[in-house]
């Protein structure tokens, strides 16, 4: 069965065309998908052309399962996908909007010791179709049209390493963003990453109008081999220098977030040597007092201490904040998405 969210509008073109249908039939079907309507909800198609669409094709690829909202507002979902597998995301509201944090695998590769999505292991990539479909899916539950949208900000920070499922990744970013459709700003939307360097280079060609943040989460290549296997493969070095190519190309100002460890992490030459680092390239530091994850060993920074690594930072001319945890009664924090519903039904 193909998932007919993969499909872009162009494409949705062709398939119409190929079907001998008329040709207005097009925006009916692509405004169904952006409404988030499966096949039987569909009223402006003819029966027929729904009968072979429901054939080989699949409408809605997720559905919310559970959704749990913490005291701070923030609300977590769980989906399950059509071959039961099971994806987490995050809703946090702000004052300028709503924020969707989306996941774009099926688990992760890449092993950190700080963050929960990886400790299933890695199960598949998502397609591009499965990524908007949590978009689309959460827009529609809050009441949303893709007309008149509640979902503002997307954040691709959920499980998974986005550039670790490059294609897929780029194209639900063109789809979400497509103006006939939900069309949310690319400057809205946020990509994370551990560093993966070629992907980082091919990415900057892309000509999109994201935000890149790269998860450093350390200021030498021996503390991040640590808590970051990725760093096995990439110095740090390497990934700084393919941040200053991105900028140099898209003119976007880098993000570095930066978890704060107890005892790891966190000094005060910690933060002289990450401020030697970025000197002199337009980023931002995101620091991130660690979450509690249950599995791991690792302890968050106090605030007194946190605050004093910000303004460490600060007296070297670099720009920084401190993340607001949010979520944390419901595991939405960051880094504490995991696949628990899975391990606690098996």
């Amino acid at each position: 069965m193909i998932n007919l969210l993969d499909y872009s509008y162009e494409d949705l073109e062709i398939l119409i065309e190929n079907l001998r249908q008329p040709k207005y039939r097009i925006n009916q079907l692509y405004d169904a998908l952006q409404n988030y309507k499966d096949a039987n909800s569909i009223s402006n198609l003819p029966n027929d052309l729904i009968a072979i669409l429901k054939k080989d094709f699949i409408f809605c690829p997720l559905q919310i399962i559970e959704e749990k909202t913490g005291k701070d507002g923030t609300k977590k979902f769980l989906y399950k996908l059509q071959d039961g597998n099971i994806i987490e995301g995050v809703l946090m509201s702000y004052k300028y909007g709503n924020t969707l944090c989306v996941s774009t695998q099926v688990g992760c590769k890449m092993g950190c010791k700080f963050c929960a999505s990886t400790l299933n292991g890695f199960v598949r990539n998502l397609s591009s179709g499965e990524i908007i479909a949590q978009v689309l899916c959460v827009n529609k539950s809050l009441g949303g049209t893709y007309k008149n949208r509640k979902i503002t900000n997307i954040v691709l920070m959920g499980s998974g390493e986005p550039l670790d499922n490059y294609e897929n990744v780029v194209r639900f970013i063109k789809n979400v963003s497509y103006e006939k459709g939900i069309n949310i700003s690319q400057r809205n939307i946020s990509l994370s990453t551990c560093g993966l360097v070629e992907k980082i280079d091919a990415l900057k060609e892309e000509n999109l109008q994201i935000t890149l943040t790269i998860s450093l989460h350390a200021p030498t290549d021996e503390i991040r081999r640590e808590i970051m296997p990725i760093a096995n493969k990439y110095t740090i070095k390497q990934v700084v220098e393919a941040a200053r190519r991105y900028f140099n190309k898209t003119k976007r100002r880098i993000v570095f977030e930066y978890a704060l460890i107890d005892n790891v992490n966190d000094s005060f030459a910690c933060a002289d040597e990450l401020a030697n680092i970025l000197k002199g390239l337009s980023c931002h530091v995101n620091l991130i007092p660690l979450n509690n994850v249950e599995e791991r060993n690792l302890n968050g920074t106090n605030k007194k201490r946190a605050y004093a690594f910000m303004n460490r930072l600060a007296s070297k001319n670099i720009s920084t904040t401190i993340r607001r945890t949010i979520g944390e009664d419901i595991d939405g924090a960051c880094g504490q998405l995991r696949n628990k519903f899975i391990s606690n039904n098996m």
